[in-house]
């Protein structure tokens, strides 16, 4: 691996874990790499969902802009 330094003990667990997947280590790495920036993106997402659901005033706008929810529809029911 290039210009990176880990002790014997990580290095082996790291090695281990890429052996028991069948791919290099430089390889599990890239890949423990992207699967982290789709978490950290992912993250990001919803705590921005949460912070825009969570302002009555964006919804309000949001609303009005898509037609707010709709009521439900129910079947009738049988005699």
């Amino acid at each position: 691996m290039a210009d990176i330094e880990i002790d014997d003990t990580t290095r082996a667990a790291l090695q281990d874990l890429a052996d028991t997947e069948g791919v290099s280590l430089e390889d599990y790495l890239a890949r423990v790499a992207e699967e982290k920036q789709r978490e950290r993106a992912l993250n990001a997402g919803a705590e921005t969902f949460r912070r825009v659901t969570g302002d009555p005033a964006t919804v309000a706008a949001f609303d009005a802009e898509f037609g707010g929810p709709r009521p439900a529809k129910h079947a009738p029911r049988a005699a």
